[in-house]
């Protein structure tokens, strides 16, 4: 059985795709590029309420109960280099550090697993880019090595996407990598427990809430921010029962989150 959560108060972990200029009316799954303008206006917001974002190791010790603070996991999916052109400078600015999971072997290329459902390509950061990001004082996270659904992949290949995306990925930045996301937010029991075997202290899904005690730290659901989250609507996410409410019994797509 993996460890538990044990924080005394909630704990909200954010999670992002790409930070990046609207993409243009009816294309496919808009809402999950955030202007970065609004993530600036959150990040100042989370700063001015006194909150320190954090990437998933260091907000490690928050959820076990180990230290206690006002604090908040800051996450992005898929590895996009906007997230190094516009969201690094944000995060440095307020001293926060995040987590960007990333796919191994897509690494310098673009988000191919979209192209099925009309998703422009966007560039995802190459080896050297990511190591810019943990040079900026970010953490790299394993997101598998192709964004494969893992639920649909038999024992053998889910053990090769989960464990050796940790190893390409800690080869190419020279550090270990900790964190890991599933790929669309699906999980089950037995995919936790290869990821708890793979050596990872954290894992999230894209189940919605806040980390509240006695949640499985390899199963951990998050905040969603998008597109249309205004800041009133930020708060409400952050500060109270909202995202709590919204818990799915059934892990969603990531792609398909609402608001």
């Amino acid at each position: 059985m993996s460890d538990r959560t044990r924080n005394a108060t909630p704990i909200p972990i954010l999670v992002y795709h790409q930070i990046d200029a609207t993409p243009p009316r009816g294309a496919p799954f808009r809402s999950l590029v955030v202007s970065p303008a609004a993530f600036a206006r959150q990040m100042f917001f989370l700063s001015a309420l006194g909150y320190r974002g954090l990437s998933m190791s260091a907000l490690l010790p928050y959820l076990r109960g180990q230290q206690h603070g006002k604090v908040v996991g800051i996450t992005f999916d898929d590895g996009f280099l906007n997230n190094l052109t516009q969201a690094l400078p944000v995060l440095q600015a307020h001293g926060f550090s995040s987590t960007c999971y990333c796919v191994s072997q897509r690494l310098g290329q673009s988000n191919v697993w979209d192209a099925e459902v009309g998703v422009a390509p966007a560039a995802l950061m190459d080896a050297a880019q990511l190591r810019q990001w943990v040079a900026g004082g970010q953490e790299v996270g394993a997101h598998t090595r192709h964004h494969v659904n893992l639920t649909e992949c038999n024992e053998t290949l889910a053990e090769e996407e989960i464990s050796l995306s940790k190893v390409e990925l800690s080869a190419h930045i020279g550090q270990a990598i900790e964190a890991f996301s599933y790929p669309y937010g699906w999980v089950t029991a037995e995919l936790a427990e290869t990821v708890r075997a793979a050596g990872f202290g954290s894992a999230t899904t894209m189940l919605r809430g806040r980390i509240w005690a006695g949640l499985d730290l390899l199963q951990l659901p998050r905040v969603p921010v998008l597109r249309s989250t205004t800041l009133p609507m930020f708060w409400l996410k952050l500060a109270t029962g909202y995202e709590d409410r919204r818990a799915k019994a059934h892990q969603p797509s990531a792609q398909a989150v609402d608001a």
